[in-house]
């Protein structure tokens, strides 16, 4: 059995899950031991000080993006700006967004993503309300320069070869920008919204492996999708006949990710848990979290389940394993505490927490 390792603090609401290694951004070859432990609780490395606008503050962070140097930069939404949060430091640093919310060329709007384009050194970001991604330059940047318009951006992520994709929740699609391209081209939905395997309805995360398919969470549908390169339907990973927190039941299924051997890590959001299924099973198993009736008793409490969405990105670097031979890292976002948690494993696994109300 994987070892385990306690923790001290408690998380509510899981959204994203990814793993990854370098140097890509969002794909694996990560062969996580079918028996890993996972821990339950984690420390405090950004924000926890409550709600608030000063730079040891967050508030509603959302989009997450660790670098090899385990500085992590976050979408801090409801601030309308991207900050830098040094390893160990008790403040972070605004690099995107000092003039506040607007539609300005230096100005943000309700960010939801961060990622970073380690060849051009810049930061592209999902400017949600904006409606439009933007590139700003990682060192000393004073404006943005819009590469993708008109979009509904939800979660972003790069390939190894410097593609971009894109979830517009909007069109129901992901959509992919290879370099150069303004255009990019469909490779997962974009046939309207439903329940069909050429479709998709509310798409909300993507994870994309070597052989460049594309794994999606189809959130209305309750399911987890995969899409090869070049293929005109998905095939169902991973679904939800109705809700539930049985094992073979998903409830507003969110994050995706998938090892090097197949097995899907998911987030399954209202049952506020990480549901492991290998390659081939019916039946998941918890490795994080479960709480379910606390968490959707907390959401009860302050709006019903459909005025919400749920934005989180994933990690796309394991920490620097120098400081801790043999561990890895999970980074949390929890919009609760406004803060985000450090949690010790020996695989790389990434989880996200964050709520947001229409």
């Amino acid at each position: 059995m994987g070892k385990e390792i306690g923790l001290n603090r408690k998380c509510i609401f899981p959204l994203c899950v990814s793993i990854s290694d370098y140097p890509s951004y969002s794909s694996s070859n990560i062969n996580i031991h079918p028996n890993a432990g996972w821990q339950q609780y984690g420390i405090t490395v950004a924000g926890g000080n409550q709600q608030g606008k000063k730079v040891n503050q967050l508030s509603y962070p959302c989009g997450l993006y660790v670098n090899h140097d385990q500085t992590m930069y976050v979408a801090d939404t409801l601030n309308h700006r991207i900050i830098e949060w040094k390893w160990n430091a008790t403040s972070g640093q605004v690099v995107v967004g000092e003039t506040g919310q607007g539609s300005g060329d230096n100005q943000l709007n309700y960010p939801r993503d961060v990622i970073i384009d380690k060849e051009r050194d810049s930061l592209i970001i999902c400017d949600r309300g904006n409606r439009r991604v933007v590139r700003w330059p990682r060192r000393n940047g004073t404006s943005g320069e819009t590469i993708i318009s008109n979009i509904c951006c939800w979660d972003l992520t790069m390939d190894e070869n410097g593609s971009l994709y894109v979830v517009d929740e909007v069109k129901n699609e992901v959509r992919r920008y290879r370099r150069g391209e303004s255009e990019g081209t469909v490779v997962a939905g974009g046939n309207g919204y439903g329940n069909r395997l050429d479709q998709l309805f509310r798409p909300q995360y993507v994870f994309v492996d070597r052989d460049h398919s594309v794994y999606v969470s189809d959130c209305n549908n309750r399911r987890v999708m995969k899409w090869m390169e070049g293929a005109k339907q998905g095939v169902v990973l991973a679904d939800s006949q109705g809700q539930g927190n049985g094992l073979t039941k998903l409830c507003s299924p969110a994050g995706v990710a998938v090892d090097e051997l197949g097995t899907v890590y998911v987030v399954d959001c209202v049952n506020a848990r990480i549901m492991r299924l290998s390659k081939g099973g019916t039946e998941g198993s918890v490795i994080v979290g479960g709480n379910a009736d606390y968490a959707i008793g907390v959401i009860s409490k302050v709006i019903d389940e459909c005025m919400f969405k749920w934005i989180v990105t994933r990690i796309n670097k394991p920490l620097d394993r120098r400081k801790r031979q043999g561990s890895s890292f999970i980074g949390i976002l929890d919009t609760t505490n406004f803060e985000i948690f450090q949690l010790n494993s020996f695989e790389p696994l990434y989880i996200n927490y964050t709520n947001e109300k229409l």
